[in-house]
């Protein structure tokens, strides 16, 4: 049982805070600098911030303390979650927008359920299931409306809106695969340590992707852009240091998947600051869709608790 009633449940509700205002930051970045270089230089500034307090608490710049165990689920997660998913999603962000985004995002806990009903025994009742499928059905209701076609949003592209789409997918497989190895890797380990391990997991695959792509001029020229800076710093505090931290202490006392549909909250907490932000028009049909599927995440969280 948590120290503190309904620990692990209020841990993943604040991520959904926290990744939805770095979420408003990535696309808000989109402005100035391209996806690839907006995914790594915020890895780059979460690292920092790990090592920093790496340093604080244990006196040494590397989580030393960690097993072999846990820096291998741990690290595979980061790969999955930093690298796949976000640059995935990153992508997706500026040709369909953080809203519908992180709308196919809250697809990853029916994906998160069935992974983590066969590797961890995670078993979810018919009453899970049925609400994962609730929250299913609002997602495609809303995806299936047009797009936009005004070319007034910076991070809307209507001619690759099913690209967009697809990545936005993959990005949802990716952090359901991630949520599961980070829920059977991070046990009583410290959170943020956990958060630098998975940090350290996706460095790679970034390292070896932008040397194929021959973008380091690029990447260079991100860490020169002052403005882009500011938004990507705010963004890498509340999203990768402190939205998955968050998240690594609701996976210690909730299912996986239980923890993937609260975060799947995120397209209902976005809509007003896409409003307010960035004018878009959201219409009736996007908002129904998206409190729709948030009943479906609000039923599974009450079965949850009441069984």
């Amino acid at each position: 049982m948590p120290p503190v009633p309904y620990l692990g449940e209020l841990a993943a509700l604040g991520t959904a805070v926290l990744w939805t205002l770095s979420t408003l930051a990535w696309t808000s970045a989109g402005r100035y600098v391209r996806a690839l270089p907006i995914s790594f230089v915020r890895l780059v500034i979460t690292l920092l911030m790990a090592v920093v307090y790496q340093m604080v608490v244990y006196g040494t710049p590397f989580p030393l303390e960690a097993d072999e165990r846990t820096w291998r689920l741990l690290g595979i997660s980061g790969f999955m979650g930093f690298f796949v998913t976000d640059v995935c999603l990153f992508h997706a962000f500026l040709l369909i927008g953080p809203r519908i985004a992180l709308l196919v995002l809250s697809l990853s806990p029916p994906l998160a359920a069935v992974i983590s009903w066969v590797w961890l025994q995670d078993a979810l009742t018919g009453w899970d299931w049925g609400a994962l499928g609730l929250t299913l059905v609002g997602v495609l209701w809303v995806v299936y409306e047009q797009p936009d076609s005004s070319r007034s949003l910076h991070y809307i592209r209507p001619e690759r809106y099913g690209l967009g789409l697809f990545l936005a997918c993959c990005g949802a497989v990716g952090h359901a695969l991630s949520l599961v190895l980070s829920k059977d890797g991070i046990g009583n380990y410290d959170s943020f340590s956990a958060t630098y391990i998975r940090v350290l997991g996706a460095m790679g695959g970034y390292v070896i992707l932008i040397s194929l792509l021959r973008r380091w001029p690029e990447i260079g020229a991100a860490f020169r852009h002052r403005k882009a800076m500011k938004i990507l710093t705010a963004g890498s505090l509340v999203g990768p240091f402190l939205g998955v931290a968050f998240s690594m202490t609701a996976l210690r006392y909730v299912p996986a998947g239980v923890v993937a549909a609260i975060l799947s909250t995120m397209p209902v907490l976005i809509l007003p600051f896409v409003v307010l932000v960035y004018r878009e028009r959201v219409s009736l049909r996007a908002v129904l869709g998206a409190l729709l599927a948030v009943v479906g995440v609000a039923s599974l969280m009450l079965n949850h608790r009441l069984g």
